[in-house]
């Protein structure tokens, strides 16, 4: 059993000293439900994205964010699934998450692979060239920033590492939420495993967030689900389960790869 606590966080946008700030307390409050994992949405150090002086404002090479995170982990004495930053590394902007384990260790490290090009993300952001895969207390997890949940390439490739939980961290806009919600189902159910979603909420300039998080498990039955503004959420994840579900319905045995052509 690993539970699970989500922050839905409406972060200032282009304001990292209120956004780190911020976001601790809120860890300070989801690690008081008893949970194993606390995660946080994508980009809360700025928001998505200030253009003007996204390099400015971005993290260090994570230096503040591994600072920060690495001692409330350790003294909270949970693991934490940092979300994403804006972070700057070797003169270029980077969109990465980090992982933190119980003792504050660094043990994952992800740069969003799928920029949105629809809002210019490609522009001021480089993109990652390695997927991410980690434990927690022994569990196998990984983790995928937002638009990369449209890419079943990239969720399948992970899932045949042996995954079990699957966490995304996003800011998804309000009108497209019907997208996200039913995304994370299907890689949930595709996949067996656990889909944990962590977005963001309230407003950027020309954006509002549409909330949402949830948490599914791989029958695709919601477990915890958000609702529009600033909120925690919590569910057990029952890892019991994963090798009946496995075992009855075995999609990975069945596999055709031999038929498969992802590189058209």
């Amino acid at each position: 059993m690993l539970k699970i606590s989500e922050i839905q966080m409406d972060m200032a946008f282009a304001d990292p000293e209120v956004n780190f700030e911020k976001a601790k307390k809120l860890i300070r409050e989801a690690a008081k439900t008893g949970c194993d994992v606390v995660t946080l949405p994508e980009t809360w150090n700025t928001g998505f994205f200030p253009k003007e002086d996204l390099s400015e404002k971005a993290d260090d090479d994570c230096s503040r964010l591994t600072e920060e995170m690495s001692s409330l982990a350790k003294e909270l004495g949970i693991n934490i699934v940092a979300g994403s930053v804006a972070n700057k590394r070797e003169g270029k902007v980077f969109n990465t998450c980090r992982i933190f384990d119980r003792t504050g260790a660094v043990i994952g490290e992800y740069d969003k692979t799928h920029l949105f090009t629809p809002m210019g993300e490609h522009e001021y952001f480089e993109k990652g060239s390695r997927l991410c895969c980690y434990k927690l207390d022994g569990v196998s997890c990984g983790v995928i920033i937002c638009y990369d949940i449209r890419f079943s390439e990239l969720v399948r490739t992970l899932a045949l590492d042996g995954l079990d939980i699957l966490f995304v961290v996003s800011q998804w806009p309000d009108i497209r939420m019907p997208h996200l919600e039913t995304l994370a189902r299907a890689r949930a159910i595709e996949n067996q495993m656990f889909v944990a979603v962590t977005n963001s909420c309230g407003k950027a300039p020309g954006t509002v967030y549409g909330g949402g998080s949830v948490i599914f498990d791989p029958w695709g039955e919601c477990l915890a689900h958000a609702g529009t503004g600033e909120e925690i959420i919590s569910a057990e994840c029952d890892l019991s389960i994963l090798d009946g579900i496995r075992s009855s319905i075995n999609v990975f045995r069945d596999r055709r790869p031999e038929l498969y052509n992802v590189n058209k």
